[in-house]
């Protein structure tokens, strides 16, 4: 991810929200409406989010240490993690709960034209801030769908700043809808059952959130192309002849681990064995430029020991169904 680019979305979210959210709490003092309540905690939790990100993402830039050998990239997955969980607790349940009170003690919208003109004003700013995020994020996403994108994105920050705001775009178009109905028909239950539904919504969307980060927390490898570049790029076809089994690990979103057993001739001397690793890394950080910290362990290739399928004991974790082991 760029890093430039995910800042921009950030900030670009952050200062919508904060405007959104000083908005929708003057129109809840002047209507008493709880959809705007509920709209108000969200923006509010919502541009708290984006200044975790922006604090995970200058905690990340930190030098490795001799207790932290390979960084703290995955600062920026703890911080979207943090994101998540705040979501989650802040913003979807309260709005359930406001949601809840509103249904049971209903009481009229007053000055129905403050939540009116916020919502809209809203949708206005939040449309930007979609706009943005949208925008850095085509310039990573390649040919990859959005569903994909989101999935597989190693850095953390545009999907989730592409979630909240999707989030938020729908949300306030039910907060719309709410006050609107409640408005026609002269039944404020409504505004409370636009505000459940807002609730909803960002529960499933703190959900989603927090199962992808917490898989980038746990350790992903690298993609299938980062994979096959580094696999090429490992075998020179002289001394190296083959990749026998290998893992990667991001260590962080702009930072890859390789550790790979590679298969070297067996007349090849030491020198000439240590010559062909020290070339082989040299290849791999050229075709992947992340992959920083290389493990390379020369071995013998056998036919054999092939034949006998995967060797977890060698490889801890067992090899992945893609790989070739000896």
């Amino acid at each position: 991810m760029s890093a430039s680019g995910g800042t921009k979305a950030i900030v670009a979210a952050l200062a919508a929200n904060l405007a959104i959210a000083a908005a929708k709490f003057v129109a809840f003092a002047f209507s008493g409406s709880s959809s705007m309540l509920a709209e108000g905690v969200h923006s509010l939790a919502d541009s708290g989010n984006q200044a975790l990100l922006l604090v995970g993402g200058k905690k990340a830039k930190r030098e490795a240490t001799p207790q932290h050998p390979f960084g703290y990239g995955r600062e920026r997955y703890i911080y979207a993690f943090l994101v998540s969980i705040i979501l989650f607790s802040v913003g979807g349940m309260f709005a359930l709960y406001e949601g809840y009170e509103k249904i049971k003690h209903p009481h009229e919208i007053e000055h129905w034209y403050w939540p009116v003109g916020v919502l809209v004003f809203a949708i206005i700013a939040e449309t930007f801030s979609f706009r943005t995020a949208i925008k850095e994020s085509n310039a990573l996403r390649g040919k990859k769908s959005w569903k994909e994108f989101v999935r597989h994105a190693k850095a953390p920050e545009l999907p989730v700043v592409l979630l909240e705001d999707l989030g938020a775009l729908v949300g306030l178009i039910l907060a719309l809808g709410g006050v609107g109905l409640a408005l026609i028909t002269g039944d404020s239950v409504w505004d409370g059952i636009g505000t459940i539904c807002i609730g909803v919504l960002l529960v499933l969307i703190a959900v989603v959130l927090a199962i992808e980060t917490k898989s980038l927390l746990l350790g992903e490898s690298a993609g299938p192309e980062e994979t096959e570049k580094i696999a090429a790029a490992a075998v020179d076809g002289d001394t190296v002849t083959r990749v026998i089994h290998m893992r990667t690990l991001h260590v962080g979103p702009e930072e890859l681990l390789v550790a790979a057993k590679i298969a070297v001739q067996r007349e090849a001397t030491a020198a000439e064995v240590a010559s062909a690793i020290d070339a082989a890394e040299s290849r791999i950080r050229t075709a992947v430029p992340i992959a920083r910290a290389i493990y390379l362990e020369p071995d013998i290739y056998s036919e054999a020991e092939a034949a006998k399928g995967p060797d977890r004991e060698a490889t801890p974790g067992g090899p992945a169904p893609t790989d070739t082991d000896h």
